[in-house]
């Protein structure tokens, strides 16, 4: 069962009598004031890593599970805030320092007109660094992870070493997603495309047939996504495509801001929306409706179809302190799935605290990606703090059962984001375990990237955890 952690009081983690760092929730305790290390170049961390011989673990913008990113006792952690910046833009490619975030690269190659060739994740304060090591993707069956974009990784080993890895090279695959346990990557060489402008068609309709129209859906669109409220018993869907001449011409009319095609706004969600408000309310008890957790969903009140580029339109995630889990099934067994959960609901009658998003994406190279060699539909979902710090005992009730469902199908957790543990085997799931623990076993002998959590993941005599 996943765990119910302590949400800790708000204060500046920045303030010089803090001697303690948070993830960026609140909900852990990353390390000790002394044990975080902030080198502020190469030279300087490569000093580091040679000096020392403990643990090691790095962090970026603080948004994992604090299981992944905090050190043990004796270790150190590496903040990379000193390694940002876009490095080398040219025709089709971009060199960026790891810990920029992801909104500063986006707003380089907007400036440049240039983009990713592949749909980005919807928090954006993320760094290049911790979106890549852990998988982060958007959506689209002919794109995956933002990790499969990248050209080069430049890796600093635990003696020091510096190491660039290539397309070419055998280990790529593996330094692809990483979960900070084979080096610390310093910067990265990512391929690029024209800008292309995108028109997101927004509709709500019944979930009665949507085990078949995930599917039509992301066949037929560029990107799809999917916010199902189980309760109403309705979705709210975006299908995104290329826009027309029309809607480019308004667009660049509109100094290059996101254009609202319609002045008739679709009122048709509104009332599962006013619902599901009512019920976050309940569970958060957050005084008046104006915290961000209410604005993550009523904005889908009043909505119109919308065209600007692919940031603009995707890159609309608001941060609030939560548990969020994402779990990745092979995109063949979804309608299963689905009939499955709309099943296990009509028999249960489960407390919904948020509609469950769905996303899916093209199959990726990167061995420990969710979506390996698959296509993959991922399925997400949110439980919001209270302010006291509690959570909702039904909507984590929810969230635990479905995530059961989902692991009977050969779900894979995104690494970035709560799971259970105990409904997984590893080298079961993914195919290339047991040679990216080859990779991790030459990169880092000593094992000194490496914390609790890493080491249940690659226990080797049992292969399980």
């Amino acid at each position: 069962m996943i765990q119910n952690p302590k949400l800790y009081p708000q204060r500046s983690t920045d303030e010089p009598s803090s001697e303690q760092l948070f993830n960026w929730a609140r909900n852990a305790v990353l390390c000790q004031k002394q044990q975080l290390h902030t080198p502020k170049d190469e030279s300087a961390l490569q000093k580091l890593l040679e000096e020392s011989s403990g643990p090691i673990r790095i962090v970026g913008s603080r948004l994992s599970p604090g299981r992944m990113v905090a050190p043990q006792s004796e270790g150190i952690l590496v903040d990379l805030k000193h390694f940002r910046g876009v490095i080398a833009l040219n025709k089709d490619s971009v060199r960026v320092a790891a810990g920029t975030p992801l909104q500063e690269l986006f707003k380089t190659l907007q400036q440049n007109g240039r983009m990713l060739n592949c749909s980005p994740g919807v928090i954006a304060v993320q760094t290049v660094g911790g979106a890549l090591a852990t998988g982060t993707h958007g959506q689209g069956l002919k794109q995956s992870a933002i990790t499969d974009e990248v050209l080069s990784f430049t890796l600093i080993l635990a003696n020091g070493e510096k190491r660039v890895f290539t397309r070419d090279d055998p280990e790529f695959p593996a330094v692809m997603v990483n979960i900070g346990c084979l080096g610390i990557v310093t910067e990265v060489t990512l391929a690029t495309v024209p800008e292309t402008y995108f028109t997101c068609e927004k509709v709500a309709v019944s979930a009665d047939t949507l085990e078949n129209d995930i599917l039509a859906w992301n066949q037929q669109h560029q990107f799809s996504k999917a916010w199902w409220f189980v309760d109403d018993n309705l979705l709210h869907v975006w299908n995104i495509d290329p826009a027309s001449d029309s809607d480019i011409h308004s667009y660049q009319d509109n100094d290059q801001q996101v254009v609202r095609h319609s002045s008739q706004e679709d009122e048709s969600l509104n009332a599962a929306i006013d619902q599901t408000l009512a019920l976050m309310h309940a569970d958060t008890q957050v005084h008046g409706h104006g915290g961000k957790q209410f604005r993550t969903v009523a904005r889908f009140k009043d909505f119109t179809d919308v065209t600007g580029d692919i940031y603009q339109l995707l890159c609309r995630g608001i941060a609030v302190p939560q548990i969020n889990v994402e779990i990745g099934v092979p995109l063949a067994e979804t309608p299963k799935i689905i009939r499955h959960i709309k099943q296990w609901y009509a028999e249960n009658q489960p407390h919904m605290h948020y509609p469950i998003i769905l996303r899916c994406t093209g199959a990726s190279d990167a061995w420990l990606s969710p979506a390996y060699h698959q296509e993959t539909c991922y399925f997400g979902f949110v439980v919001y703090y209270a302010d006291d710090g509690s959570l909702s005992q039904d909507g984590l009730h929810f969230l635990t059962e479905v995530e059961k469902i989902l692991a009977t199908y050969g779900g894979r957790p995104h690494w970035g984001k709560y799971y259970d543990p105990e409904h997984y085997t590893w080298s079961e799931l993914y195919p290339k375990w047991q040679d990216f623990e080859r990779v991790k076993r030459r990169l880092d002998p000593q094992q000194r990237f490496s914390n609790d959590y890493i080491g249940q993941l690659f226990d080797s005599t049992t292969g399980e955890h």
